[in-house]
Parts: structure tokens; C-alpha cells; sequence
């Protein structure tokens, strides 16, 4: 990112309101169409006893699942945010993902902000060198993008919103989960799903050690004039060890300036401010704040933090440890472990699916470890440095495998 890069200002896309498909699926019979699908299932009156399959969390991850093992029987899928949920994520979609989203057909285009695409370049601030990359991903709305998702599900995915899990048990037969909104219900199912991201409640209740996060700050700013198309990922020195990246995200009118903090990281929004302070001061298009979020995202250490499930018990997604450890990309893992999932239910059913998912997912695990091996060297000074001195196509060639 030179220091100077100025375009014209992006157009923008309007925010609009994701298009919805389907989604007369879970309306009542003689009520207003148009209502988002979960309007009918937000309060646990309307639960079932019994469900073939449940699917904890309504990301990428759970609708994945949730929309394959409907092909086979009825599907409860929860989630303990309001819907649509507003997930702080960078908004962006690899050529995976977008493979992945085929048979829901093509994103809308309310929710693709411009510039349309952005790609990957590797930013050694301090230098003052970067290098652009053929990584190219579709630049999207992340909230309206979840609720397209939701949109997308067949009628017999039941959704209910602001419901908490709160106790899990199973025996050889039968998964009974316990679930909060506004009083206390037992839903029993045949197979259920974990899908609640990297702080997952049901991999705590299934007794599977948590995985560390870290943590990220991103603040949603104004734009004073145009930014190249790129998702910047900016190394800093002198921010401290705790620091892991800055990035830069250019959403229509606005921009994301983001930071992402080791686990542990103490003071991480005094840090955060001192990063849009540099990022101000060289960048005079990145205007005022609008909004900043707070997250934790999966930081995978071990080929041991990928767990596929227990029992009738599933992980997919980061509930799972299914995450890129060496890029932090998780939508497209995301997708493709819910996919999996979800499928393994539908063709084998509770007792079976584990054994299938853990067939099916294991090439997902090959690939999170060959990353690893090269995480070290990744985050170490001395591979940060040398980054600065390979050439443009290498480092494009090595980022599409990250």
C-alpha cells in the first residue's frame, strides 16, 4: 500500500436489503410475504420435541449443515443472537466459498459492495514495500450475507432465534440439548451439530479442550476519497509483540481498519487506536469512525484443535477448529465442514455420522496441518522481514495456498 495511493472515490452499492428466495418456506399460511424466515420461529413455543437433526449456530457453517441434513428429515437450527445476526468479519469471499454457495445460485448484488473485488497484498509498512497478489476475493455485506443464507433454507429447516444452548446430553441413541429464550426447553434429536464458532458451547459441553483466540478490532470509517482495490494486510513494527497484522478493507462509502491481537493481548483498543492513528496519518481518505466491533477468531496451534465431534455430537466450522491458521480465512472452511456435516447426517443418520464426517472432513485436517508447518516461520521477525525481498509472483503463487 503505497502511503500516497489515491483513486478516484469508489461508487458505491447500496446497503439494500438482501434478496430473499424461498422464504414463503417458513411463513404461516395467510400472513405478509417478505418477512425474513426466522420471524416465525423466534420463541420456543414453536419448537417440536423431537427433530432429526439440530444445528447450533446460523453462520456459514450451520446453514451448510442444515440445509444438507434436511434432505433427509426435519431440521432445527439455532442460534443465541438475534437474526439477522451482524458478525464482525472482514467481508470477503475466496473462490472456495463462492464454489461452495453454487447450488444457493449467485450472491445478490445488494450485498456485493464496490469495489466488487478486492485482492490480497502484503504490506511491510515500515519499508514501504508491497506485493499485490492474484488472491482475489468477492467483497461482500457480511450481514446481509447471513441473512441471504438464512433465506436460502428449505421449508423444513425451522429457526429460532435469541435461543441459547445451555446443557447437551447424549447416549447411544438420542442427543438432548437444553435450550434458553425466555424459559427453558429440551429439544431431542438424532444427530446434532455444533456450529457456534470459536468460542463453541457445545464443544465445552462436550468436554473437547477450547482453542485459543485471538482477538480483533475493526472500526468501519468514512471515506474522503477513493482506495485501490485490495484487502491490505499491513505489518507493523514498533506496535509491540502482542500485534499479529493491521488490514485495510475499502466497503463502498466506508473502509474497515482492522487489528488482530495474539491471544492474551492486554489493552488491545489502546493498541488498536495507535494503529488508525499511523493508518490515518499516512492515509488522509480513511475519515472518522462509524462503528468499530469486536471478535474472537480461532487461532489454531495444533493439528490436535481439530475435533470432528463425539458421539452424535459434530463440530464443524471454528466450533471444530476449522479455520486457516496461516491466513485467518474461515468462511470457505466454514462451508465446506458444514457441507460435510450436514451430509453425513443425511446419509447415514446419528449413529453413523460421525464416523462418515470424519472420513469426509480429514482432507480439510491435511490441509489445516500442512499450514501449520509453515505458521512459525510466518510469524516470526525474521520471516516478516524476508518477506520484503521475494518477488511479487512468488509471494502470489505462496498466498493462494494460505
Amino acid at each position: 500500500m503505497s502511503r500516497h495511493d489515491t483513486t478516484g472515490p469508489p461508487r458505491a452499492r447500496p446497503r439494500g436489503r438482501y434478496t430473499l428466495r424461498r422464504v414463503e418456506c417458513v411463513l404461516r399460511a395467510g400472513e405478509p410475504q417478505g418477512r425474513p424466515p426466522w420471524a416465525d420461529w423466534s420463541h420456543m413455543q414453536h419448537m417440536a420435541d423431537h427433530y432429526r437433526t439440530v444445528v447450533v449456530g446460523a453462520g456459514p457453517a450451520g446453514v451448510m449443515a442444515a440445509a444438507e441434513a434436511a434432505r433427509t428429515g426435519d431440521v432445527l437450527l439455532v442460534d443465541a443472537s438475534e437474526l439477522p445476526r451482524d458478525k464482525s468479519c472482514g467481508g470477503m469471499l475466496n473462490r472456495y466459498a463462492q464454489e461452495f454457495l453454487a447450488p444457493f445460485g449467485a450472491v445478490p448484488d445488494d450485498i456485493v459492495l464496490e469495489p466488487s473485488h478486492v485482492n490480497f497484498r502484503y504490506v511491510d509498512w515500515d519499508r514501504c514495500i508491497d506485493r499485490a497478489t492474484e488472491l482475489r476475493f468477492l467483497n461482500i455485506d457480511r450481514a446481509g450475507f447471513d441473512a441471504w443464507l438464512l433465506s436460502c433454507l428449505p421449508d423444513h429447516v425451522h429457526v429460532a432465534a435469541a435461543t441459547r444452548l445451555t446443557a447437551l446430553a447424549q447416549d447411544a441413541d438420542t442427543v438432548t440439548a437444553t435450550f434458553e429464550n425466555g424459559g427453558v426447553r429440551e429439544v431431542r434429536c438424532d444427530a446434532l451439530v455444533g456450529a457456534d464458532g470459536a468460542r463453541s458451547r457445545v464443544r465445552r459441553e462436550l468436554g473437547i479442550t477450547a482453542t485459543s483466540t485471538y482477538v480483533t478490532l475493526q472500526d468501519f470509517v468514512t471515506l474522503r476519497g477513493g482506495l485501490p482495490p485490495y484487502f491490505d494486510c499491513i505489518y507493523l513494527r514498533g506496535v509491540g509483540d502482542s500485534f499479529a497484522y493491521a488490514y485495510v478493507v475499502p466497503k463502498g462509502d466506508t473502509a474497515i481498519i482492522g487489528s488482530v491481537f495474539y491471544p492474551k493481548t492486554k489493552h488491545p483498543h489502546t493498541i488498536h487506536e495507535e494503529v488508525c492513528a499511523v493508518l490515518r496519518a499516512a492515509l488522509p481518505q480513511l475519515g472518522e469512525t462509524v462503528k468499530r466491533e469486536a471478535a474472537a477468531a480461532l487461532s489454531v496451534r495444533s493439528p490436535g484443535d481439530v475435533v470432528c465431534g463425539s458421539g452424535r455430537v459434530l463440530l464443524a466450522g471454528e466450533a471444530g477448529g476449522f479455520m486457516s491458521p496461516t491466513s485467518g480465512e474461515g468462511i470457505s472452511y466454514a462451508m465446506n465442514t458444514g457441507m460435510l456435516a450436514g451430509r453425513a447426517v443425511a446419509e447415514t443418520g446419528g449413529t453413523g455420522a460421525l464416523a462418515a464426517y470424519s472420513a469426509s472432513a480429514a482432507r480439510v485436517g491435511r490441509n489445516i496441518t500442512r499450514k501449520l508447518k509453515w505458521l512459525p516461520f510466518m510469524e516470526s521477525r525474521a520471516g516478516k522481514y524476508l518477506a520484503g525481498f521475494v518477488p511479487a509472483p512468488v509471494v502470489s503463487k505462496v498466498t493462494l495456498g494460505l
